[in-house]
C-alpha cells in the first residue's frame, strides 16, 4: 500500500471511530448506535418475518377457500354429467343413436319421444336454459324456441367444437351470451359431450347443454377474500371463465406470470408490476379450470405497516430517552476527566505540588488517586536523576573496558595463527611435508574459529573442518584411525549449527579410541528423512558407551530446560544449540552398545531445492 493510501486509510479509521472527537460526542454517538442499531435490526427482522407470516397465512387461507369453491363447482357440474348419462341410457336415446339417416329418423317417429326426453331434462332443472342434440347427419334436436339464440348448426362450426373429446368425457365451453339484456350481461356455459352408437361404439352425435351461468357466479361471489380480494376462474388457455368484471369474461388474463401459472397445478406468487397483487391458484383436474384468488398488496401489508410504524415510534422514543440518560452519564464521566486533564497540564508545566480531588471510588476515582501518587513519585524520581546519570556514565566506562578486554583476547589467537604460518613455512623449507600439512590444518582450524562469527554454517564447511581435525589425529594414530564421508551433493548446501560435528567426532576419537588399543573406523553420512527433515549420522566402531552413562545422556537430551555452560562443548551442548536454533523438533539422538560402537544422529531441517536460507 502506498503512503498516500495508508494515510487515507488512517484518516478513514480515525473518522469512523471518532478518534479525534470529544469524549462527550463519543458517548452520545455510541449510545445512540447501541440503541438504534439493535432496534433497527430487530425491527427489520420482525417486519420481514411478519410479512412472510402474513403472506403465508393468506396463502393457506386462500388455498382452503379455493378448494371449497372447487368442490362446489365440481359437484355442480357433475350433476349435469349425471343428467347427460341418464339421457344417454334412456331407451329412446339408445334407439335414436342406432339410426344412421335423416329418413330413418323421420319414418321411425323417434323425434317426438326424443324432444320429450330433452324437454323433461331441461324442465327438471331451472338452471338448464337449452339442450341440443346434433347428429353427424345434421339432424338437430333443440329445446329452445327462441329464434334469437345461436342456431345449433352454427355452434358446431365454431373452433372449439373440433376439440370436443371423442371418449364421452364432457367439455366445458364459456361463450358470449346469445342475447344482451339491458340490466345484465351473463355469459353462457355449454356442457358438451360426444355420444357413441351402441352398434359401432363410434361417436354419432353431440349433446350440448347450455347452463345458466348465474349459479357459478353465485358460488364465486359468496367467497370472501379479505376485504378487497376476489376470486377468478381461468380456462386452460388463460381466458377468464369468471371475473368480478363481467367485461373480462372470455378475454385473456393480463398477468405478468400467466404462462408460468398455466404450467403449474397450484402455487402462489406476488406480481412485481402495478399494484403488486398476491395470487394464489389451484387447478381442478376434473374441470381443467384454474381458480385464482387475488389480494392487493396494500391489504396484504396492512398489518406489517402497523408494525413498521410501531418500530419507528419505538426507536424515536427510545433514542430520546437514551440521549437524556446519556447526557447525564456523559457529564458524570467527562467532568472529572476534564479536571484530571487540567491538573495534568499543570504538572507538564512543572507544578508538581498540584493534586486532584477524588470524588468517587470508581475507575476514574482510582485513576485520579494513581495520578496523585504518580506526581508524588515523580518528584522523588527527579531528585534521583543526577545519581542515575552518574551510574550511567560508570556503566559506559565499564562497557568500554569490557570491549578493550575482548580486543585484547583476540590478539593471542591471531599471534598464534601467525606463528603457525611461520612454522609451516620453515617446515616447507626443510622438505618436512607432513609437518607442513599438520601445521596448515591446525592454522585453518584456528582461522575458522576466528573468522566465522555466525551461529550456523553449511554442512560442507563443517565437513571440511572435521576432515582437517581427523587428518591431524591420523598423524597421531596412523592406521589405527580410519574415516570416510558419505555426504550426497544435495546435502552439502544444507545448514547446520557451527561446531556441531567436530565435538562429536572428537568424542569418537577420545572415548572410542584412546580408551582402547583396537582400530577405530568413523563414518559420517547424511540422508533425507522426509520433505522437511534430514539427518547427519556419526558412527564409530569404538568401545561404545556403558549402559548407565548412555541412559544418563539420553535423559539429559530429553530435558529441554537444562542449562549448559557456553564453554562446554559436548553432546548435550550441541543438542541444546541445535534445538535453540531450529526448534524443539530437531537435535541429537544417541545409541550405543558395549564393544559395538556408538551412533549419533543429528536431525536437522531440510531446505527446499533452490531456496536460500536467511
Amino acid at each position: 500500500m502506498s503512503r498516500r493510501g495508508r494515510r487515507a486509510w488512517i484518516w478513514f479509521y480515525r473518522s469512523l471511530f471518532l478518534r479525534d472527537r470529544p469524549l462527550t460526542v463519543k458517548l452520545l454517538v455510541y449510545s445512540a448506535m447501541l440503541v438504534v442499531i439493535p432496534l433497527l435490526v430487530v425491527g427489520l427482522i420482525s417486519y420481514q418475518k411478519s410479512s412472510e407470516v402474513l403472506r403465508e397465512e393468506a396463502n393457506l387461507s386462500n388455498k382452503q377457500i379455493i378448494e371449497q369453491v372447487k368442490l362446489h363447482i365440481e359437484y355442480y357440474i357433475r350433476d349435469f354429467e349425471i343428467d347427460s348419462i341418464r339421457m344417454q341410457n334412456h331407451p329412446s336415446m339408445q334407439q335414436f343413436l342406432r339410426m344412421t339417416s335423416e329418413q330413418e329418423v323421420k319414418s321411425s317417429g323417434i323425434r317426438e319421444p326424443m324432444m320429450q326426453l330433452l324437454n323433461d331434462t331441461a324442465y327438471s332443472r331451472s338452471d338448464i336454459s337449452r339442450i341440443m342434440l346434433v347428429m353427424e347427419n345434421q339432424t338437430v334436436l333443440d329445446t329452445s324456441m327462441n329464434k334469437n339464440v345461436t342456431p345449433a348448426l352454427q355452434l358446431i362450426q365454431e373452433p372449439w367444437f373440433a376439440s370436443v373429446p371423442s371418449n364421452s368425457d364432457i367439455m366445458l365451453i364459456i361463450r358470449p351470451p346469445s342475447q344482451r339484456y339491458e340490466l345484465e350481461y351473463v355469459p353462457v356455459l355449454s356442457i358438451v359431450k360426444r355420444l357413441v352408437s351402441p352398434l359401432t361404439l363410434e361417436p354419432v352425435a353431440t349433446l350440448i347443454m347450455e347452463v345458466n351461468f348465474k349459479r357459478i357466479q353465485e358460488i364465486a361471489e359468496r367467497v370472501t377474500i379479505g376485504r378487497t380480494g376476489y376470486l377468478s376462474i381461468l380456462d386452460p388457455y388463460g381466458r377468464y371463465i369468471y371475473s368480478p368484471e363481467y367485461t373480462e369474461i372470455g378475454h385473456l388474463a393480463n398477468w405478468d406470470q400467466l404462462e408460468w401459472i398455466l404450467q403449474q397445478e397450484s402455487g402462489s406468487y406476488q406480481a412485481q408490476t402495478g399494484d403488486k397483487p398476491f395470487y394464489t391458484f389451484s387447478l381442478s383436474s376434473y374441470l381443467n379450470w384454474r381458480l385464482v384468488t387475488t389480494i392487493p398488496e396494500e391489504e396484504l401489508t396492512r398489518g406489517t405497516e402497523y408494525i413498521r410504524r410501531t418500530i419507528w415510534w419505538t426507536v424515536l422514543a427510545t433514542l430520546l430517552i437514551a440521549y437524556l440518560i446519556g447526557i447525564g452519564f456523559a457529564t458524570s464521566i467527562v467532568r472529572p476527566v476534564r479536571a484530571l486533564q487540567f491538573f495534568m497540564k499543570r504538572v507538564k508545566e512543572g507544578d508538581f505540588q498540584a493534586r486532584v480531588d477524588i470524588e468517587s471510588k470508581d475507575e476514574i476515582g482510582q485513576l485520579t488517586n494513581d495520578f496523585n501518587k504518580m506526581v508524588e513519585k515523580l518528584q522523588v524520581l527527579l531528585d534521583e536523576i543526577y545519581y542515575s546519570q552518574l551510574r550511567e556514565k560508570d556503566l559506559q566506562l565499564r562497557q568500554k573496558e569490557t570491549e578493550l578486554k575482548v580486543l585484547q583476547s583476540q590478539v593471542n589467537p591471531h599471534f598464534l595463527m601467525n606463528a603457525l604460518e611461520t612454522v609451516r613455512g620453515m617446515a616447507l623449507e626443510k622438505d618436512m611435508t607432513d609437518i607442513s600439512v599438520l601445521v596448515a590444518s591446525l592454522a585453518r582450524l584456528l582461522r575458522y574459529n576466528l573468522n566465522h562469527a555466525g551461529a550456523t554454517i553449511s554442512l560442507q564447511q563443517e565437513i571440511q573442518i572435521c576432515d582437517m581435525y581427523l587428518r591431524i589425529q591420523k598423524y597421531r594414530f596412523d592406521d589405527k584411525l580410519t574415516y570416510e564421508f558419505q555426504i550426497p551433493e544435495w546435502a552439502e548446501g544444507q545448514i547446520i549449527a557451527k561446531f556441531a560435528l567436530q565435538p562429536l567426532v572428537e568424542n569418537c576419537v577420545i572415548h572410542g579410541f584412546e580408551t582402547s588399543a583396537q582400530p577405530v573406523h568413523i563414518i559420517i553420512s547424511a540422508a533425507q528423512l522426509n520433505d522437511h527433515q534430514f539427518v547427519v549420522e556419526i558412527q564409530d566402531s569404538g568401545v561404545g558407551i556403558p549402559a548407565a552413562k548412555l541412559r544418563a545422556l539420553q535423559l539429559d537430551l530429553l530435558q529441554k530446560d537444562m542449562i549448559t555452560a557456553v564453554s562446554q562443548i559436548g553432546i548435550v551442548n550441541v543438542h541444546r544449540r541445535i534445538s535453540y536454533l531450529f526448534g524443539d523438533d530437531y537435535g541429537l539422538e544417541l545409541d550405543s552398545e558395549a564393544d559395538a560402537g556408538t551412533l549419533v544422529r543429528i536431525k536437522l531441517p531440510l531446505k527446499p531445492y533452490g531456496e536460500e536460507w536467511r
